[in-house]
């Protein structure tokens, strides 16, 4: 393995954008088909149709996950099977051929093994796994296509906000929706993040960070923002918007609820949270892959700004984020039996 082909990063300021890497894992389905297994290819461009379902309609659905260098001088995979768990709903979702839980482990480490080099070294970030699968066959009608593709390529990333110590400034608009009850916002489907580029580009042109959207049904209480989970905290009961359908049910999410539960003994509720709830919190924080947790520090709606919580390491997001990463590198014990090692190199 060429060492030499890491040279050019600087790991000290590694930022959330593309790093090509060696390469990447390229599958094909039909389908009527099952999927089989795929090969390790050079990480470059692909050919489409101009007519391919993706394009033309957006059949298509992706995962996020990340592997750690850590502590033990090794590197692990932090819960792939609930991602093979998700995009196995996603694609039933989208009537693509089911991406099976060991078709979809068995790519995603292949896939690592060949690339892990770039997972950077411990506290310089992580290495983002990128499984997608998409309709490449044809089609000029409305419906299913013929034929998938699907690949898994992957990236050294650092923190997904530029400056990962700042508590977020987010906005709640009034204005746009992410996604409905009954739609697809609970799958991870790739036409669903389209929907928050504009408003969350006012969003950061005002100076915010995010946006924070409202349920489609009921506009008195949140969702999401656009890539990430929310969680509200009065007192010890830790709220967070159930799964109804426009939820997307976060790895992150679903960790620091048991985290929460378990370790710290926190009441936590999957319940409707409503605006009010947020405005007047100890603790706003959101959850994800690419976040991690990351807590807010101002809530803007209606014009009106709302200070919230406290900064620190006192506060609860960052307790429960100092928990998770230690879990993550291996600094503490896994309880739960998360980790999945790969190497130890």
């Amino acid at each position: 393995m060429d060492s030499g082909s890491i040279n050019f990063i600087d790991w000290d300021n590694l930022g959330f954008d593309v790093v090509e890497t060696r390469s990447m894992y390229y599958a094909t389905c039909h389908k009527n088909e099952e999927w089989k297994e795929g090969n390790i290819i050079p990480y470059g461009t692909i050919e489409l149709s101009p007519a391919a379902g993706v394009l033309n309609y957006g059949q298509g659905v992706f995962e996020g996950t990340k592997a750690f260098r850590t502590m033990k001088d090794r590197v692990i995979l932090f819960r792939p099977e609930l991602n093979a768990t998700r995009i196995g709903s996603s694609t039933r979702r989208l009537c693509i051929p089911e991406i099976g839980k060991d078709f979809f482990l068995s790519a995603i480490e292949k896939t690592l093994i060949d690339n892990i080099d770039y997972t950077p070294p411990k506290g310089k970030g992580s290495l983002y796994i990128r499984p997608i699968v998409w309709g490449t066959g044809p089609a000029l009608g409305v419906k299913p296509v013929d034929e998938y593709t699907f690949i898994v390529f992957v990236s050294p990333v650092g923190s997904y906000f530029k400056d990962n110590k700042k508590r977020l400034n987010l906005l709640v608009t009034e204005d746009y929706h992410r996604a409905a009850p009954m739609g697809i916002g609970n799958a991870k489907a790739i036409g669903n993040y389209s929907a928050s580029l504009l408003p969350l580009t006012k969003a950061k042109e005002s100076g915010f960070d995010d946006v924070i959207f409202l349920n489609a049904s009921n506009e008195n209480m949140i969702d999401e923002i656009s890539s990430a989970n929310l969680f509200v905290l009065k007192g010890n009961i830790l709220k967070t918007p159930h799964l109804g359908g426009s939820i997307l049910p976060g790895v992150t999410r679903d960790s620091v609820i048991k985290i929460a539960d378990k370790i710290m003994d926190l009441k936590v509720q999957e319940t409707d949270v409503t605006i009010e709830e947020l405005l007047d919190a100890d603790e706003i924080f959101c959850t994800g892959t690419a976040v991690v947790v990351t807590s807010v520090g101002n809530v803007s709606f209606r014009g009106e700004d709302y200070k919230i919580g406290i900064a620190g390491e006192r506060s609860i997001a960052e307790q429960l984020k100092k928990i998770l990463l230690g879990i993550q590198q291996e600094e503490i014990e896994d309880p739960f039996g998360w980790i999945t090692p790969i190497s130890a190199h």
